[in-house]
């Protein structure tokens, strides 16, 4: 569907002239704040408006003077991987006070502000909005005193307020994810997985404390993503008699070979008559009832440091956009609005309603209306309960539905982080369900060759940190070996197929598609989950693996930013893997702050890279010491990575000197981020109920067959929510000359890239976030948390 051009805007008439704009961080500080903070800043002087730093938060906007400085394009360079906030944070009582919100008006009139843009949490977004509706009277109080002009009063008649979510504990309603978490979840998930190796070695028992004193999500995500034994967090109190259940479990786990135990404890965390269950409690019960060799770890604000995720860039940068864009579009009656994430879209709600919401969460906790608390967090939440509680709580043998179907799970194509946690979390679904489960190793081909086993729940215990793929995978295809696998299909009885992999995968359920006509034995239900590093499989925004490879390309892209501080100017040729998708080069381009990226699906000549060199010849000629350049690996066949080296180093000389870097297959490889393991296990698990629904639905007389075309899908991210598409319905999307989606949504992301490397570019905002309210307009199916 063609987007409406009267939403396009472009360079020359999206205007913020005479307008100017504040940026503060308030509370406490979160990883991915300074992305916001530079995409905030660098959007506004891109329309042209003034934008300005509050340092120190409220407290600098109380205090004004040097507090309030404003922001050049070079003020926020290099400031893209850093943690915390370099604008500082402070908590400020005396701006609670109207005295001390007075002091405040004065000091942004006098310099003309009436935008103000608050990356901050609930409190600090509340602030804003009180002081918003305060303003007009603030002012009139201020003429009265004399210390503005009456004329101020009509000039500076209204103060427009946007938020952002700087938070690590993702408690904030309305935003499947806030700025920060992401990171947060990095730091915790990097401490468990060393800790799972001493464990492991000692044969102990970890109890993790991580933050979380009103919320749970940190502890609950990281438990899920790293296979924890037991979770507690405030939403959820365990039922009374939950020490004797804990220790069984831990018992009973131990009885089957595994050699360590990960329990994990929200601060936060209560039993059901409100009283706090510490980690050092829940060491002491475990020594005590089972003697375990037992150790407490409590992370505390190691959680909060450290270097931004890739996923926080993205989403900070995004948001910080959308942000400027609703500062232009306000008027006096728009309602302070804050920036969200749903699903991979970006959408604004009205800030009270989110604060209102969120308020009504630590209520009904208060109450003890613990379930009701969790609805009211998100179906994100909810969804992260259900699925750690299938996967971590295995019912005994009978308590378990007898179905009699089995159910074969392969990885399909090269190997891609968190496919492990994909097949675990099918298996142990698949066991929950009834169903038996196999394992085919090797992908299509060691399915001919009969590799095929069943799987148990244990045998798949610790996987979901575990890179690369357990079961082994291949490239092969299934159609040259269509009778042999009918063969075993029909020799193991299996009645349906959970493929896990990428381009390759969704050719193979294309073929095996097609073979139904001549082989009833493919007449199952059948699923595919999108695994690639390259994201280019089509019918969804995201795979399993991309993430993994955006932090390995940011993080060596850091590095080799670092290795050139101190020396003389510098530009680096990066090549990344993704064959012809530019998706690692155009997001990893955007996450590292890379001043263009070479890509396939956008064609460029000479005269395009004249214009990068000559754009950073300028750059290197102000304070800018380093450029980054990203090059996709098939993007050009002629202007390759040593092309491009050369001509940058030729044109640059005397001016910056070039480097060049082949990331190669370290993007494919090591532990799956804590976004990958969790999106892997979480649409696994939704993947298998509708396997379990599709084998009722087509089990007559005696035997499955399904031949119809919604039997055979792919279960993708479509902006908002996780979709069954049928494969056969997605071959008119696709370019398979190129193993590409025909359309791919990250494009609209790449004039972000180059307005933030100070490009005069075209921006479209039809896809931009619209007012929304925070309950209507949800999908049910949102709970595809791009987030987790």
């Amino acid at each position: 569907m063609a987007k409406p051009e009267s939403k396009k805007i472009f360079f020359e008439n999206l205007s913020g002239a005479g307008k100017a704009i504040a940026v503060l961080t308030s509370g406490g500080d979160a990883q991915g704040m300074n992305a916001a903070v530079r995409a905030v800043v660098r959007m506004g002087l891109y329309v042209g408006a003034k934008v300005y730093f509050i340092h120190e938060g409220y407290q600098g906007m109380v205090d004004g003077g040097e507090n309030i400085e404003e922001a050049s394009w070079e003020s926020v360079s290099s400031m893209l991987q850093v943690g915390g906030t370099v604008i500082g944070s402070a908590r400020c009582k005396e701006f609670r006070s109207h005295e001390g919100r007075l002091k405040a008006a004065l000091n942004l009139v006098q310099q003309g502000i009436t935008n103000l843009c608050v990356i901050g949490g609930d409190g600090s977004l509340t602030g804003a909005n009180l002081f918003r509706e305060e303003w007009s009277g603030l002012l009139a109080e201020l003429v009265e005193q004399g210390s503005i002009e009456a004329d101020a009063v009509s000039k500076y008649s209204a103060l427009h307020i946007v938020g952002m979510v700087g938070s690590i504990d993702n408690d904030f309603c309305g935003t499947d994810m806030t700025i920060g978490t992401d990171s947060a979840l990095h730091r915790i998930i990097e401490v468990v997985d060393a800790i799972m190796t001493t464990a492991q070695s000692h044969q102990r028992t970890f109890v993790l404390e991580v933050m979380g004193r009103h919320c749970g999500y940190l502890a609950l995500v990281s438990a899920l993503a790293c296979g924890a034994d037991w979770v507690l967090i405030p939403e959820m109190p365990p039922e009374d008699g939950w020490e004797d259940k804990m220790c069984q479990k831990l018992s009973a786990t131990r009885s089957r070979g595994t050699r360590l135990n990960i329990i994990i404890v929200a601060e936060g965390a209560i039993d059901r008559h409100g009283k706090p269950i510490t980690s050092g409690i829940v060491k002491d019960l475990v020594v005590k009832c089972l003697g375990f060799d037992t150790r407490v770890t409590i992370l505390g604000h190691v959680q909060r440091g450290g270097t931004p995720s890739a996923f926080d860039r993205i989403l900070a940068s995004r948001m910080g956009v959308e942000a400027v864009l609703a500062l232009l579009e306000t008027t006096a009656n728009t309602p302070a609005c804050v920036v969200s994430l749903c699903g991979n879209q970006s959408v604004r709600l009205p800030l009270m309603e989110c604060v209102q919401m969120t308020q009504e969460v630590q209520r009904a906790m208060d109450g003890k209306r613990f379930e009701e608390a969790v609805k009211l967090r998100g179906r994100s939440f909810e969804n992260n309960l259900k699925t750690y509680k299938l996967l971590a709580h295995r019912k005994p043998e009978s308590e378990l539905p007898t179905s009699n179907f089995n159910v074969a799970v392969l990885n399909v194509g090269a190997p891609a982080a968190g496919m492990n946690a994909a097949v675990r979390s099918a298996v142990r679904v698949g066991i929950s369900e009834g169903h038996k489960m196999f394992a085919v190793s090797d992908g299509f081909e060691g399915f001919y060759k009969g590799q095929i086993r069943e799987i148990k729940w244990a045998d798949v215990g610790g996987w979901t940190g575990q890179g690369g793929s357990l079961l082994g995978t291949k490239r092969t295809l299934p159609a040259k070996h269509v009778d042999k696998i009918a063969e075993q299909m029909r020799e193991h009885n299996i009645n349906a197929l959970l493929i896990v992999g990428g381009f390759e995968a969704f050719e193979s359920l294309l073929q095996l598609c097609e073979a139904r006509a001549t082989h009833e034995e493919f007449c199952v239900p059948m699923c595919m989950l999108p695994a690639t590093i390259s994201n280019n499989v089509p019918g969804t925004d995201l795979s399993i693996g991309a993430d993994t490879a955006l932090n390995a390309i940011v993080e060596t892209c850091d590095r080799i930013k670092q290795s050139a501080s101190g020396t003389k100017r510098r530009v680096f040729i990066i090549e990344t893997m993704g064959g012809y998708c530019g998706y690692l080069a155009s997001v990893g381009g955007l996450a590292a702050g890379a001043d263009a990226a070479y890509i396939f699906e956008e064609p460029f000549d000479i005269k395009d890279l004249q214009a990068n060199v000559e754009h950073l010849t300028e750059k290197m000629k102000t304070s800018i010491q380093r450029g980054l350049v990203l090059r996709n690996e098939n993007c050009n066949e002629n202007y390759t990575t040593d092309f491009i080296y050369q001509l940058y180093s030729e044109e640059g000389r005397g001016v910056f000197d070039s480097r060049k870097n082949v990331l190669g297959h370290m993007q494919q490889g090591g532990a799956p981020s804590p976004f990958d393991r969790n999106f892997g296990t979480k649409i696994s698990a939704k993947a298998m109920q509708w396997v379990t629904k599709k084998l009722v639905e087509t089990f007559r007389h005696g035997r499955v067959f399904a031949n119809t075309e919604d039997s055979c899908c792919l279960l993708g991210m479509r902006r908002r929510a996780l979709v069954f598409q049928p494969v056969v319905q997605l071959k008119g999307e696709t370019d398979f000359v190129h193993r590409i989606p025909k359309e791919q949504w990250w494009l609209k992301l790449r004039p972000l890239m180059k307005i933030l490397a100070k490009y005069k570019t075209s921006y479209d905002v039809s896809d931009s976030g619209q007012l929304e309210h925070v309950v209507r307009n949800r999908p049910k199916e949102s709970d595809a948390s791009v987030a987790m």
